[in-house]
C-alpha cells in the first residue's frame, strides 16, 4: 500500500503554531497519492489527490504525524485549515507497522464530534495561539499515558506503537486475552494453547457517522482439539431473516484460521434477541464476523464463553483415507463404545456426508442405540437430512430404515455380524439448529439368533432383535414360537409378533390364535399384578398403531394353556418379554379369516354365512360386509333368520346400495344381473329336513325392499347377497325383529271367497295408516279366491304409501300384489302407481295383496282398491265393458261402483231412467198407504162416536145379543173388571176386528 507521509506537524520546540514551510503551490507525488500544498493568503491548504479519504495518524514514539490516503476516491479533497472549508473532524482506529515503519493495515476513519481533540479553524495564522494551546494539551496527556504505561520487557521487541487521533473510548473495563498490541482493537482473536476457555463479548465501538463496521472474532484450538462456543447474552437490532443493519454470521467449520472467509462454509446469520445455539468446531476453529452500522456499541450486545474440548471422541475406529467424516469400527478393534454426529452436540454442519460401518465376527451381531437424535425433520420420508442404516457393511445392503426429526428409544439389531450408518446433510439456505446425534454400539455374540423365526410364514423386521412380521397369503394359517422353543429362552429379552391380515378394496380379515402343547412362562406376582417379570400379552385392536402397548386385551403367564382368542379386526400383536426368570416358553397355531364386520353368528368355516335364532336375540341389525364400507367384489353372503313356531320375523331395510348398471327401478332378476340382493321365504315339508326356499324379490341399485315379514307357515326367511368381480358399492344396513304372529289376515286383511266384487282399504282410510306414537308395524293380508275360470280385477281408485321407488324405494311401507301362487311380488308405495301397477289382472282364479308398514313409517292417507270378478273365456254371456272388454257379472250392472277398471265406467251408463221409475214407483206406494191410512182414522172416529151415543140411550140397562157370547168369552179372561167395562171392552175390540176386516177389504 503507498502512502503519502510528510511532517505537516510537529510537536518540535521550532514553534508554538505548527505551519506549512511552503511557498506558492507544489506537488509531490508518492505512488498513487498526491499531496499539495497551496498558501495563498492567510490560508494554507494540504490536498490529497486519488484517493478516498486522508487519515490524520500520530506516532507516540516520533511525536510526528501521518497523513494517509484512505476513503471514497475524489478528484480533489481538502484537508486543511481555511476559512470557506466546513469544519471536519477526523477519528482513526489503530494501525500496526512493519519493521520499515509502515502500516500494516488500513482502518476506514470515523468523523469526532465538533468537541473532539483536534478541530479546524477559520484562520491559520491568527489562531496559532489556540491551536499552540490545543497541541500543548495533546503533549500532556501523551506523557500522562506513557508514565500509566508499564515498562516494556527488554526481551521483547520494541515495536511503534500508533494511536488514531481521538480514540477515547477503551474496549472493555477488563482487558479479555484476546487483545494484542499487533491487531486492532475490533478484532479479537482467542488463543486455546495459551488459555483453555474464558468470555467474550461484543466491541465497544463510539460511531457517530454511522459507517458501517465489522469486527472478527477468532479461536483457534491447538491439535486433536475442538473449539466449544456457547452465547449467555444476544441481543441485536434486527428480526430473523431480515438482518440488515446488525448481525452475526458464524464459521464452524474453517480448516485454517488464515483461510479466506469467502471460501469457508458459512454456518449462518443470527440477529434479534434470539441466541444462536451451542456451537462445535468440526476441526479447531470458529470465526464470528460481527457487523454493525450501529452509531453506539457496548459490549452487552452480546457475549458468551468458549471453552478448548478434546477432539478424539467424534474419531471412532480406522477414519476412511478418502472421507473426511467416514469411519470403520471392527470387533477385533473395538467392541463397543460411542458415535457422534460430526459437531454433537453443537449444530451439525450443512452439506456433508459421514458414514460409520460395524464390522463383527460371522456368529455375532451389532447392537446400536441412539440417546439423542434431534435432525431437520423434513417430512415422513426424509427427504432432506437424515440417517440411514443398511442391514450390511455397504448401501447395497438392505436398507433398515430412514430417519430425521427427534427420535426416541431407538435401537436398531442388525441380521448379520455387520451394519452401516450414513449421516446426510443438505446445503441450503434455511437456518436449522439441531445437534445431530449420540449412539452408542456393541458388537456381540450374546444376542439372540434368529432360527426360531419360521422363513416359509414369517420375516424377521429388520432392525429388531427378534420381531417377526407374518402377513397373510389370504386365508393362510402357520405356527408360531417363542425363542429356543422348546428349550429355555434367553433372559430379558422382548420380541414381538405382528401378525396381520389382509386389508384391502376387495379382502377384510381377522386372526384367530390357537395355543398348544405347552405354555410355560413363571409367574411372579407382585402386589395385583400376577405377570411382573416375563409375559405374553396380546393386543386385539390395533393398539401398537396408536403406541398403545399399556393397554393389552391379554395378558398370560403361569403354565396353563391359554384359550382361543380373536382379532378384531385383520391385527393381532403378541408381545413376548421373557423377564429374569425363564421358562420354556409357548407354541401357538394361527389362522386368517375371512372379517365381514357383520353381528351375528359366524359360519366356523370363515364363509360369509350367519344365522340369526329367535331363542338368542329377539332383535338387532346386520348389514353386507364392511358396511358403510364397500362390500367386496366376488362375494356371496347369506343370512338366515330362524324364528320360533309361533312367530315370524319381520325385517326393515335402513340404507340400500347395490350396483346397478341399468337405468329405472332396481327391482326384479331381469334388472339386476350384475349385483343384487334376493329374499326367500323357507319352508320344510312336514316329515322332511329338506328346506325348500320360495323367492320374495330380487333387488339392485337404490331401490330398498320394503318391510318384509315372513310367511305364517315359513320357517324362517333368508336373504342373499352376490357380487360379481367389477364394482362394489356401500351395501345394505337393516334391523330385524322377532314377533308374534297376528291373526291369520292381519288387522285389516281377509279371505274373500263367493263373492262378485268389492273394496280393500288401508288402515283407517281414509285417514293415515300411521300415528306419531305408534311402536308397532301393520299388516293387512288379503286373499280373493273367485269361481273357476274366472279372474281377479285389481285396480286402485286411490294411492298414498310414503316412499318413492325411483330414488330411495319402499324403505317404510309397501304394498305387494301377487298374481299367482307362484308369483314374486312387487313393491309398490309412492304418491301415483305406473300404469302396470294400477291395474292387476291375476293369472288365475286366486289373487293376493299383502300392505305392511313398519313401525319407522310416518304414515300416509294409504290406498282404496276395487277388485272385480272376470270371466276368462272370449265369449261373454254376462256385461261386456265397453273400454276394456273385461266380462263381469250382469248383477254388477249399475251397482254403483265401476267394475270394468281403470277409465272404464260402461257398467254404469245409462242407469239415470230406471233409477227415476223405481222413485215414481215408490212416491205410488208411499201415497196410497197414506191414503187407505187417513181413511181407517175416520171411520174409526165415526164408529167410536156412534157406539157413545147408543151407551146413553141404554143408560144403565144391559142388553145381550146374538153375538154378545163373543164379548163374553173374550171378557172372560179378566175377572176383576166390572161388567161395564167388559162391554167396553167387547166394543173396543169389536171396532178393532172391524177396522181389521176393512183394512182387509
Amino acid at each position: 500500500m503507498d502512502w503519502c507521509t510528510t511532517e505537516a506537524f510537529s510537536r518540535s520546540d521550532r514553534s508554538s503554531s505548527a505551519t506549512i514551510e511552503a511557498s506558492g503551490d507544489r506537488k509531490q507525488d508518492v505512488g498513487e497519492c498526491s499531496v499539495w500544498w497551496h498558501e495563498s493568503g492567510s490560508a494554507s491548504t494540504c490536498s490529497l489527490q486519488r484517493r478516498r479519504r486522508p487519515e490524520l495518524l500520530y506516532n507516540e514514539n516520533m511525536s510526528s504525524f501521518l497523513l494517509r490516503c484512505g476513503g471514497r476516491k475524489s478528484s480533489h479533497r481538502d484537508f486543511g485549515y481555511q476559512g470557506r472549508t466546513s469544519r471536519q473532524h477526523y477519528h482513526c482506529s489503530r494501525v500496526d507497522f512493519d519493521s520499515q515503519n509502515r502500516p500494516e493495515n488500513e482502518v476506514s476513519i470515523k468523523r469526532l464530534p465538533s468537541n473532539g481533540l483536534f478541530r479546524s479553524y477559520p484562520t491559520w495564522r491568527s489562531n496559532r495561539i489556540l491551536i499552540a494551546l490545543a497541541l500543548l494539551i495533546l503533549a500532556f496527556s501523551i506523557v500522562d499515558e506513557a508514565k500509566a504505561e508499564p515498562e516494556a520487557d527488554p526481551k521483547t521487541k520494541t515495536v511503534r506503537q500508533w494511536k488514531a487521533v481521538g480514540d477515547v473510548l477503551p474496549i472493555s473495563e477488563d482487558e479479555d486475552s484476546s487483545y494484542t498490541d499487533n491487531k486492532p482493537r475490533c478484532d479479537r482473536m482467542y488463543d486455546g494453547t495459551q488459555q483453555k476457555e474464558g468470555i467474550f463479548r461484543a466491541p465497544d465501538i463510539y460511531n457517530p457517522e454511522l459507517v458501517s463496521r465489522q469486527c472478527l472474532y477468532t479461536f483457534v484450538a491447538g491439535d486433536g482439539e475442538r473449539v466449544r462456543l456457547q452465547f449467555n447474552r444476544f441481543d441485536l437490532r434486527g428480526t430473523p431473516p431480515e438482518c440488515s443493519h446488525e448481525y452475526l454470521d458464524i464459521f464452524t467449520e474453517a480448516t485454517d484460521p488464515n483461510k479466506d472467509l469467502l471460501k469457508t462454509p458459512f454456518g449462518g446469520r443470527y440477529c434479534g434477541k434470539i441466541a444462536p445455539r451451542l456451537r462445535i468446531s468440526w476441526h479447531k476453529t470458529i470465526h464470528i464476523a460481527f457487523f454493525t452500522d450501529n452509531n453506539i456499541t457496548t459490549p452487552d450486545l452480546f457475549s458468551g464463553t468458549y471453552k478448548i474440548i478434546n477432539g478424539s471422541k467424534y474419531s471412532v475406529g480406522i477414519k476412511a483415507p478418502d472421507q473426511e467424516c467416514g469411519f470403520v469400527v471392527n470387533v477385533n478393534m473395538l467392541k463397543n463404545g460411542e458415535f457422534l454426529s460430526p459437531t454433537y452436540p453443537g449444530v451439525y454442519p450443512k452439506n456433508i456426508t459421514c458414514y460409520w460401518k460395524f464390522v463383527g465376527n460371522a456368529d455375532q451381531r451389532v447392537r446400536l442405540e441412539f440417546r439423542d437424535f434431534d435432525l431437520f425433520y423434513g417430512g415422513p420420508h426424509c427427504p432432506f437430512d437424515h440417517v440411514k442404516m443398511f442391514d450390511g457393511a455397504d448401501s447395497f445392503s438392505p436398507l433398515i430404515g430412514t430417519y430425521c426429526g427427534q427420535q426416541r428409544n431407538l435401537v436398531v439389531f442388525s441380521s448379520g455380524s455387520s451394519v452401516l450408518v450414513t449421516f446426510n446433510t443438505l446445503y441450503r439456505i434455511a437456518d436449522t439448529q439441531n445437534r445431530g446425534f449420540q449412539g452408542i454400539f456393541n458388537i456381540s455374540d450374546s444376542y439372540l439368533r434368529l432360527n426360531f423365526i419360521n422363513k416359509n410364514d414369517a420375516e424377521h423386521i429388520r432392525g429388531t432383535e427378534c420381531d417377526q412380521r407374518i402377513l397373510s397369503k389370504r386365508t393362510s394359517n402357520g405356527t408360531v414360537f417363542s425363542p429356543n422353543y422348546p428349550f429355555l429362552y434367553l433372559p430379558n429379552i422382548v420380541c414381538r409378533y405382528f401378525i396381520y391380515g389382509l386389508q384391502d378394496s376387495q379382502n377384510l380379515e381377522r386372526v384367530r390364535l390357537e395355543f398348544f402343547d405347552r405354555f410355560d412362562i413363571p409367574a411372579t406376582p407382585k402386589g395385583n399384578k400376577k405377570c411382573s417379570d416375563g409375559y405374553l400379552r396380546i393386543y386385539l385392536r390395533g393398539q401398537e398403531v396408536r403406541s398403545e402397548y399399556d393397554k393389552p386385551d391379554q395378558e398370560y403367564c403361569g403354565k396353563t394353556l391359554p384359550h382361543s382368542v380373536v382379532a378384531h379386526g385383520p391385527r393381532m400383536l403378541m408381545v413376548f418379554s421373557s423377564g429374569k426368570t425363564t421358562g420354556t416358553g409357548f407354541k401357538a397355531h394361527y389362522k386368517f379369516e375371512t372379517e365381514y364386520k357383520i353381528p351375528g353368528t359366524a359360519s366356523p368355516d370363515g364363509l360369509c354365512v350367519f344365522s340369526y335364532l329367535s331363542s338368542s336375540q329377539k332383535s338387532g341389525s346386520f348389514n353386507s360386509p364392511r358396511h358403510p364400507s364397500n362390500y367386496p367384489s366376488n362375494t356371496t353372503c347369506q343370512f338366515t333368520f330362524k324364528p320360533a313356531p309361533d312367530e315370524v320375523v319381520e325385517i326393515v331395510f335402513v340404507t340400500f346400495k347395490i350396483r346397478n348398471d341399468k337405468p329405472g327401478t332396481g327391482v326384479g332378476t331381469h334388472r339386476c344381473q350384475e349385483d343384487w340382493m334376493e329374499i326367500y321365504n323357507i319352508y320344510r315339508p312336514r316329515y322332511s329336513g329338506t328346506e325348500r326356499e320360495v323367492l320374495k324379490g330380487r333387488f339392485c341399485g337404490e331401490t330398498a325392499p320394503g318391510p318384509t315379514q315372513s310367511e305364517r307357515d315359513a320357517v324362517g326367511l333368508r336373504v342373499m347377497l352376490h357380487t360379481d368381480h367389477s364394482g362394489v358399492y356401500s351395501g345394505f344396513d337393516a334391523i330385524y325383529i322377532f314377533k308374534k304372529k297376528e291373526e291369520t289376515f292381519g288387522e285389516c286383511g281377509g279371505n274373500i271367497t263367493e263373492s262378485e266384487s268389492g273394496e280393500l282399504l288401508s288402515p283407517n282410510f281414509p285417514g293415515n295408516y300411521g300415528a306419531p306414537d305408534k311402536t308397532d308395524s301393520s299388516y293387512c293380508d288379503w286373499n280373493i279366491q273367485v269361481r273357476p275360470g274366472y279372474k281377479v280385477l285389481l285396480w286402485f281408485q286411490s294411492f298414498a304409501v310414503e316412499g318413492n321407488p325411483e330414488e330411495r324405494g319402499c324403505p317404510a311401507a309397501a304394498v305387494r300384489v301377487w298374481k299367482s301362487a307362484d308369483d314374486i311380488p312387487v313393491d309398490m308405495c309412492g304418491d301415483a302407481l305406473p300404469s302396470d301397477q294400477i291395474q292387476i289382472l291375476s293369472h288365475s282364479s286366486v289373487l293376493r295383496m299383502t300392505f305392511l308398514a313398519a313401525a319407522r313409517a310416518v304414515g300416509a292417507k294409504g290406498f282404496k282398491a276395487i277388485w272385480t270378478e272376470i270371466q276368462d273365456s272370449p265369449q261373454c254371456n254376462q256385461f261386456l265393458c265397453k273400454s276394456t272388454n273385461f266380462c263381469i257379472p250382469r248383477s254388477l250392472r249399475c251397482d254403483g261402483i265401476a267394475n270394468c277398471g281403470l277409465g272404464d265406467f260402461s257398467d254404469e251408463d245409462r242407469c239415470d231412467k230406471a233409477s227415476g221409475i223405481s222413485v215414481l214407483m215408490l212416491a205410488g206406494v208411499v201415497l196410497g198407504v197414506s191414503s187407505s191410512l187417513t181413511l181407517v182414522i175416520c171411520l174409526w172416529c165415526q164408529r167410536r162416536r156412534l157406539s157413545k151415543k147408543k151407551e146413553n140411550s141404554l143408560s144403565h140397562h144391559v142388553h145381550v145379543y146374538d153375538k154378545g157370547a163373543r164379548f163374553a168369552a173374550m171378557d172372560i179372561g179378566d175377572r176383576s173388571v166390572s161388567p161395564v167395562m167388559g162391554t167396553r171392552k167387547a166394543a173396543h175390540h169389536l171396532s178393532h176386528a172391524s177396522l181389521r176386516t176393512e183394512g182387509v177389504v
